[in-house]
């Protein structure tokens, strides 16, 4: 397993997997990871795009992006909630780099042994979640073990006693309803590709979860059986996100009814919309020798990892120039409460395919160019 951090690249309304080519889309997003990242990416390599990147894996040049958190104060207005570096067992995992990050998230690629997955091909890309969803998402499946938020009950990361999204004491697939020191994020993808496509038209249709469903995380596993429509077993990702709501604890500034004051930028405030996307970026082989090399750490030998230093050195512009400091009477695009339609119905034209090595086809180094600035809190 790889457990590993990267920096914030930007803060922008973007959305190259799910609204590609709209600037802005229609709401707000933190995004780190490589720098080709732009409001419309190729389905090509993204790492021969790249000049650097933003983890401290020197070789993942992906992009991994979530919506954002605000806080809602009692007089209507907003503020965006900071980031916090998450050194979580950070010894555990001879992790010198998540403790020091500047906002941003932790990536997770979970593999049970050698030859049991195959890494994500040139142009691969995914999502999960649905933007519209205010109430418990129907389906064949429980997803409460893949999406929620964890409330540390006090400083140094206080309540993380269990895997993500297994302890009902602390986690939720809705936002807590109570004040929390800070809140934590966890989402986690399907295991099982159906070996040809780079995407699908709601980015989520190529891949599958096992037979048995969601696999739980527990650093280890990532499901028994694929089914037969994808019967490629792909690595499970997971991204990790610490809100630091201890700023917004106040209980003169929280709604008078008691209820819990925060919203995502889709201007949730349930929580049930959580959703991120990630489009494949590693260099070469990097991701499969990962994968093969039987790692529970942030510097498994054999791959490059870089400094803190270096990795928040890598900037983007935004691309949409607005203020996401200091206090506001919206959200950012003033995203509707709830939204009318659904965010993950939008395709790419065509849909790409690939055989073997699914090498996809694109041109151009994806490169934008914008006056905003590019690193958040």
């Amino acid at each position: 397993m790889l457990r590993f951090s990267c920096h914030q690249l930007v803060i922008d309304r973007i959305d190259p997997l799910v609204n590609p080519g709209s600037v802005p889309s229609p709401h707000q997003h933190q995004i780190v990871g490589g720098d080709a990242f732009n409001a419309s990416m190729p389905y090509t390599d993204i790492a021969a795009l790249s000049a650097c990147t933003t983890c401290s894996y020197s070789d993942d040049f992906s992009n991994y992006w979530t919506s954002n958190l605000y806080f809602q104060a009692r007089n209507g207005t907003y503020k965006r909630v900071p980031q916090a570096p998450n050194g979580a067992n950070a010894e555990f995992f001879n992790d010198t780099f998540s403790p020091y990050t500047q906002g941003g998230l932790v990536a997770y690629y979970v593999s049970p042994g050698q030859n049991m997955v195959t890494a994500f091909q040139p142009g691969f890309r995914m999502f999960f979640g649905d933007a519209s969803l205010r109430s418990k998402p129907s389906g064949p499946w429980d997803l409460g073990n893949q999406t929620c938020f964890r409330c540390y009950s006090g400083p140094n990361f206080e309540g993380d006693v269990g895997p993500p999204c297994s302890d009902p004491a602390v986690d939720t697939m809705h936002l807590p309803n109570k004040p929390c020191h800070m809140i934590r994020s966890n989402i986690l993808f399907p295991t099982c590709w159906d070996g040809v496509n780079l995407d699908s038209a709601d980015h989520k249709s190529h891949v599958a979860y096992p037979e048995e469903g969601p696999h739980p995380f527990d650093l280890l596993g990532i499901g028994k059986t694929c089914p037969p429509s994808h019967p490629v077993k792909i690595p499970q990702v997971m991204f990790e996100i610490v809100w630091d709501t201890t700023g917004f604890n106040d209980p003169d500034l929280w709604p008078e009814d008691g209820s819990q004051p925060f919203v995502l930028s889709t201007g949730d405030k349930t929580g049930y919309s959580q959703h991120a996307d990630y489009v494949f970026g590693w260099k070469g082989d990097a991701l499969q020798f990962g994968m093969e090399a039987g790692c529970i750490a942030a510097n498994c030998p054999g791959m490059k990892v870089q400094s803190v230093e270096k990795a928040a050195e890598c900037l983007v512009p935004a691309l949409v120039e607005e203020d996401y400091s200091g206090w506001h009477s919206t959200l950012p695009g003033n995203p509707p409460q709830p939204p009318v339609t659904t965010s993950t119905t939008a395709s790419p034209t065509p849909t790409p395919t690939g055989k073997g090595k699914g090498k996809g086809k694109g041109k151009g180094k994806g490169k934008g160019k914008g006056k905003g600035k590019g690193k958040g809190q």
